[in-house]
């Protein structure tokens, strides 16, 4: 993949400081609470523009990655309600920073593009995952056990194959550290077996509508994750990022090739330079972060739109 994208003029944003109640901060967004006009409670859904690898948010950030994620999440949420939506809610009420009841003009323009308001629910406290191809830790388990999550798969498949049908793999969701993979069985005793499989369903259903959709623009996804939660009427709404290169593999179709690393639309790109520098002794994987060179954020920027303008046909101007 080519990398010609030159960077956005705004510097890029790490964090954020709104007069809204109930702030706290993962490794790439900041979330609120509000009570929007006609009296819903809501989130506010920050994408900044950190980044993290290995568990460790850089010390600079890639200006415009927010707002590519955002804006990526949004186009998924509009398939999701025309194709799906009378079999499947979710929580998306508006991209548009201006509807946020509580903040200045300047702070609304400052983030534009990078907002989700979303219907605050209970979440579950499971990761959905869908799997179409082998890989990530799904061909690590499988070159121990021919298995992932308790599912048995045929014997001699090669890394990145392609499986005769997508495959459910849950994981639990913790706050901190990786998420732990779990057998479908085990995440009905923790959540309960009717809702688990509705999950399930309702996942491998939006994984479908992406996969065919990104196949009939050259990409690949290879497999994702959801997270779901619940009203307090209990509807169960997909909540959070959808088919984002931050929650999928996106591969380029014409580069595939099974039995080996893919080339992708996601952060790999930071990943290898991180690689290099810890090969050479200058980090070891642990806080804080590393600054990023200009040509390692230029080109993961680059990377992220190529998958933008590919997935949804339009151009972004950051």
């Amino acid at each position: 993949m080519t990398q010609t994208r030159t960077m956005p003029s705004t510097p890029a944003i790490m964090q954020t400081d709104l007069p809204l109640p109930g702030r706290r901060q993962g490794k790439v967004r900041d979330i609120y609470e509000c009570t929007l006009p006609d009296g819903t409670e809501a989130l506010i859904i920050i994408a900044s523009d950190r980044i993290s690898a290995f568990d460790v948010v850089m010390a600079n950030g890639v200006a415009g990655k927010g707002t590519v994620l955002t804006q990526i999440s949004h186009f998924w949420f509009d398939m999701i309600t025309q194709h799906l939506g009378d079999n499947i809610s979710h929580h998306l009420i508006s991209t548009d920073s201006a509807d946020i009841p509580g903040i200045s003009a300047e702070q609304a323009k400052l983030l534009h593009g990078r907002v989700m308001i979303g219907r605050k629910t209970k979440v579950v406290p499971i990761e959905c995952v869908v799997r179409g191809y082998l890989a990530g830790s799904g061909w690590k388990e499988y070159g121990k056990s021919q298995s992932v999550c308790g599912i048995n798969l045929s014997p001699g498949l090669k890394q990145c194959a392609k499986l005769p049908q997508p495959i459910f793999t849950p994981a639990t969701k913790e706050d901190s550290g990786h998420d732990e993979n779990i057998s479908f069985d085990r995440a009905c005793e923790l959540v309960g077996e009717t809702l688990m499989t509705r999950m399930r369903d309702l996942s491998i259903q939006i994984y479908q509508m992406g996969h065919d959709h990104a196949a009939r623009h050259g990409i690949i996804l290879a497999d994702t994750k959801f997270e779901f939660g619940q009203t307090d009427d209990g509807q169960l709404l997909v909540i959070d990022e959808v088919l984002t290169p931050d929650s999928s593999r996106f591969w380029p179709a014409d580069k595939y090739s099974e039995g080996r690393d893919q080339e992708s639309y996601d952060k790999q790109y930071v990943r290898n330079y991180l690689e290099k520098i810890v090969n050479e002794g200058n980090w070891d994987k642990t806080p804080p972060g590393p600054a990023l060179p200009d040509d390692v954020v230029h080109n993961t920027l680059s990377i992220y739109l190529q998958a933008y303008n590919a997935l949804t046909g339009g151009q972004l101007d950051l």
